[in-house]
């Protein structure tokens, strides 16, 4: 029995055999070409990029009615990369310059471009180097004639297997949702990897990044996944068998007893109110939103709208986004964030990746600070935003504020273009609510100077734990510091909570922490009552929701808060958890 470890992105338990997907990168010749030829070799590169259009628009064609949104963004993804200058233009110049072949050319460029997304510090934007990799992978075997057919090829006897391989391409996900596969398992990838987010659209248990995973495992052989803890069993013994086949019912039990809650009152047993929102990042995740009956929105990240495109999304496309979610959710709250770009993410279409890495992006000119530098990318953003509120109840959220200063110069913005938009006869809110993202320490620690100034707070966890701890929590080297209940975030979730309270603010919180189980009672305890979270953990938050008493957890929380080392401290919070 050999037990492997990555990173679980759809929960679930599945049994079954192994179907290993065994495919090797193309090896790349290099060869000089005599100058005569240069024009030829360009020909024949262009006409390898045309033969990877036409497959990817042919995959496309071929996507189920039936296949969530997603499927179809992912290859649209891939035909952006397919033509963006980096990809089909510079490899050119590096044919003439250096006389090479296009296969050597291409591969050169990739691997260039593959070292600039691994420095990118947001973890979104360094997952497209998977996608960078398979766009180039696809016009690599156009150039050397490998039969596209053979290699996108997956038979269709699939149902109940786990499928093992390196990555999962665009091509792979359109035929696999053809068949009634068990789980994914993957030797790359992410928590927002396409492969990711198929798995989860599909609702079937999923890791990745479990490195080796192809070499490790034979077709055939039995396979364990435990797609919620990231474990991974290779022929396990009778014994794990059986109890995880006992999981796996008590999985299915705890889904029906969900769904049993699915209307029910969010709310502790001594009749304590706790909301419940839903994060999204494109307008389809409202499907998500209203299967679980949440509340409201409590995040809509915008930036998604600007990403994986040659060209910005302008007012009118942003408004159209915007009113879409806003009429999904009648009569409830839609939390838009503004933009949240970053050094490593900027909205230039013009800009490549290239251009924008800097030493810290994740203290650099990002969020708030590059919108008020740019105020030409927020306005549109403001416009749209406010046109938007004229159809609900919109609430605009600002991120990564650490100074007064931002806060103050956003509100005039704000109150500017509202004057702009009354001059212009364009409907509003007038009364359209404007919160503050609390992730940055300094924010935290000063949040009794903004709240008087803002409308709500929402407590961004990922970052916070990040910023206060000093640690990057992609990297695997430091990874294991990140720690949602150090004493320090602790600290500053409360001071949070009560500034918002003294000034008569409601707070709520935002990150991965709001959608995990383990802390929703101490979160609870330390007074926090609004939660927003991915729409798979709604019910389950919902769950422990009405089985706690809050005073007890508000008793709980204060020994938490006076803990003197991280042992006694874990100790309350599990104890806090055991009811």
């Amino acid at each position: 029995m050999l037990v492997l470890h990555g990173t679980g992105v759809s929960s679930g338990i599945a049994i079954g055999k192994a179907y290993v997907l065994h495919r090797e990168r193309p090896e790349v010749p290099e060869y000089i070409l005599p100058e005569s030829l240069i024009a030829d070799e360009i020909a024949r590169f262009l006409t390898a990029i045309d033969s990877a259009r036409n497959q990817l628009e042919r995959i496309r064609n071929e996507i189920p009615k039936s296949a969530p949104p997603e499927i179809s963004s992912i290859i649209d993804t891939h035909l952006l990369i397919l033509h963006d200058k980096m990809i089909c233009e510079t490899p050119v110049e590096t044919m003439r310059t250096h006389r090479r072949n296009a296969e050597w050319a291409l591969r050169t460029q990739s691997d260039e471009l593959a070292a600039v997304f691994e420095q990118m510090d947001d973890p979104y934007l360094r997952s497209k180097k998977t996608d960078v990799g398979q766009v180039v992978d696809r016009i690599l075997r156009n150039l050397l004639a490998s039969t596209d057919e053979e290699h996108e090829q997956i038979t269709d006897a699939l149902d109940g297997q786990i499928v093992v391989a390196n990555d999962l391409t665009p091509a792979d996900i359109v035929l696999l949702k053809h068949t009634r596969i068990a789980a994914f398992v993957t030797n790359l990838g992410g928590p927002i990897s396409h492969t990711a987010i198929l798995a989860r659209s599909l609702e079937i248990p999923a890791i990745v990044a479990v490195h080796n995973a192809t070499r490790a495992i034979r077709s055939g052989e039995e396979l364990i996944v435990d797609g919620k803890l990231g474990v991974l069993v290779v022929l396990p013994e009778p014994d794990i068998i059986a109890e995880y086949q006992s999981r796996q019912k008590d999985i299915i039990q705890l889904k029906r007893e969900l769904d049993a809650i699915k209307a029910s009152r969010s709310e502790t047993r001594d009749g304590r109110t706790i909301t419940l929102y839903a994060n999204i990042e494109l307008p389809d995740d409202v499907k998500a939103v209203t299967k679980v009956a949440a509340q409201g929105i409590g995040l809509y990240r915008t930036e998604f709208l600007f990403m994986n495109r040659p060209d910005l999304p302008d007012e009118e496309e942003q408004y159209r986004a915007y009113a879409k979610v806003v009429r999904a959710v009648p009569g409830k709250p839609v939390t838009i964030r503004t933009l949240d770009l970053g050094a490593d993410k900027r909205a230039d279409a013009n800009t490549r990746p290239t251009d924008t890495v800097t030493v810290n992006p994740a203290l650099g000119l990002r969020a708030v600070r590059l919108c008020l530098q740019d105020t030409s990318l927020f306005r549109p953003q403001l416009r749209a935003i406010l046109r938007a509120s004229a159809l609900g109840q919109v609430r605009i959220m600002i991120p990564m504020l650490s100074s007064l200063g931002e806060m103050f110069r956003v509100l005039d913005l704000i109150e500017e273009t509202k004057a702009d938009l009354a001059r212009q006869g364009q409907p509003y809110d007038e009364e359209v609510q404007v919160g503050g993202m609390i992730e940055v320490p300094a924010a935290a620690v000063s949040a009794d100077l903004f709240a008087p100034h803002l409308d709500f707070f929402s407590i961004g966890t990922n970052d916070l734990i990040q910023y206060t701890l000093a640690i990057d929590r992609v990297d695997e080297a430091v990874n294991y510091l990140y720690d949602p209940l150090h004493p320090s975030v602790l600290r500053l979730i409360s001071t949070t909570i009560r500034a918002g309270k003294a000034a008569g603010i409601p707070v709520a919180m935002c990150g991965e922490m709001a959608g995990d189980t383990r802390y929703t009672r101490l979160l609870m305890g330390l007074g926090l009552d609004e939660f927003s979270m991915h729409p798979s953990a709604l019910l389950e938050v919902k769950r422990v929701v009405r089985d706690s008493d809050l005073v007890e957890l508000e008793r709980s929380a204060e020994r938490v808060l006076r803990a003197r080392d991280t042992v006694e401290l874990h100790a309350i919070v599990d104890k806090m958890n055991e009811h």
